[in-house]
Formats: structure tokens, sequence, C-alpha cells
């Protein structure tokens, strides 16, 4: 099936990856400031990496607010990236209530972007872009078995990776406002939570992550059980 793609939509969303790119290469140093702030969120300790992307993101000054974001939005396309960590520094640079809203805009905007790339571009791009097919393996795996659900259970799962399920969307016939709708509804208990304890930074980072992780799991599980357990029960009443 051959999907509809809107020449505005997809324009807009190449050409903020030519102007990310073409400012990475033209401007001077800018290669090596990116390259700092992706080694800041690959720290292998979690509450490491909130430490040096919080110092890199404070040299600054009042350009961060833009700098988070910004690196948001490049972590959507940069799989391998953790947004939680950008997510956790920005609650506790701006506060929890300012550090979600920009985290939850500026990760809304990358989810888009990588949206419209799938959809501009093509399957095959999109395995280049994840690095393979075995990423994109799950958003099929998810789209499989809960069709116009997946992105919603998805983004309430941390741990469900981020990137692929918006690549995969946009490879699928799944509408841009459905699917911004339910990134922006999944998404927000973990944004809000992980800015509060980002805020306080109290305990270890991955901990608090994997804890409400476990939590938003059970949640999906419970969910998904009632209603297997109602269309049982359904059936039994009609025989």
């Amino acid at each position: 099936m051959r999907l509809g793609v809107p020449r505005a939509s997809t324009a807009a969303a190449l050409a903020v990856v030519a102007t990310a790119i073409g400012v990475t290469v033209l401007v001077p140093g800018m290669r090596d400031r990116v390259g700092a702030a992706v080694g800041a969120l690959s720290v292998p300790d979690a509450h490491g990496a909130v430490e040096a992307f919080r110092a890199y993101v404070l040299g600054y000054g009042a350009w961060a607010p833009v700098v988070s974001a910004a690196l948001m939005v490049l972590q959507s396309i940069v799989a391998p990236l953790p947004a939680f960590v950008v997510t956790f520094a920005n609650g506790l640079l701006f506060g929890w209530a300012w550090g979600a809203l920009l985290s939850w805009t500026s990760a809304m905007a990358g989810a888009a972007l990588c949206f419209w790339i799938a959809r501009a571009l093509g399957r095959p791009v999109v395995e280049r872009l994840l690095g393979g097919v075995a990423a994109l393996d799950v958003a099929d795996a998810f789209f499989a078995r809960h069709g116009t659900r997946a992105v919603l259970v998805a983004r309430l799962l941390p741990f469900v990776p981020f990137d692929p399920i918006s690549f995969g969307a946009g490879i699928t016939s799944a509408g841009f406002v459905p699917f911004l709708v339910a990134t922006g509804v999944g998404q927000l208990p973990a944004t809000i939570l992980y800015s509060y304890l980002g805020e306080r930074l109290t305990g270890s980072v991955r901990s608090l992550f994997w804890l409400f992780s476990i939590v938003a799991a059970l949640t999906i599980v419970g969910w998904a059980g009632r209603g297997a357990l109602g269309a049982l029960r359904g059936d039994a009443g009609a025989r």
C-alpha cells in the first residue's frame, strides 16, 4: 500500500535534517560540541551521565534550554542516546515543572521528525538510521500485537525504545495526529516523574528508571489482562 505523504510536512522534516547536518559540518567547532554532548550522554553510569550532561548544558548560559531541546531532538534520531538522561538533567537544571515542559515538547518535536523522515524516505533508510533491522523489529512487533494502541502502549513503557516506535509509525498507515496525541499522552507520566526526581536527584538514577519501568509494565499487563478477562466472560455469557 502506498502511503500519502504531504509534501509540506516532508519538506519541513528534511529541511530540519539538512540544516542540522549543514550547521554541524560548516560551523567552526560545532562538530566538537556535538561530539562532547554525545560523550556526556554516553557515560555508562546513569548518575554520571546526568551530571556530565548538566555541566555541558550549563556551559551555554542563557542558551541552555535551547541547547537541551536541540539535543533531545538529536537523540531521537541518534537512537542509542538515552532520552531519560536529558529529562533527569532538565529537571535538575530548570526545576521539575519547566524541565518537564521542556523535555516533553522537545521529545514531541523529535518524535514528529522521526515520523516524517520515515514516511518520506521509507523503510530501507530507517533501517540504516537505526543501525539495522533489529531495532525496527521491535516496532513491528508492537504494531502487530497492539494495532492502533501500539504507540500509546509503547510510550507508557519506558524500557521500550522511543525512536524505533516513532520511525516505525511513519512507515505504517498510522495518521500523524493520532500518533502525536498518543505520544504526548503516553510519555507525559514518565516525563513528569523523571523531572521531579531529577530536581531532587536522590538515589540511583538507573534504579529509579527501572523501578518506574516495572510499575508501568505491571500497569499495562493488568490493563491488558482485565480486557482479556472481560472478553472471556463475554464469550462465556454468549454460550
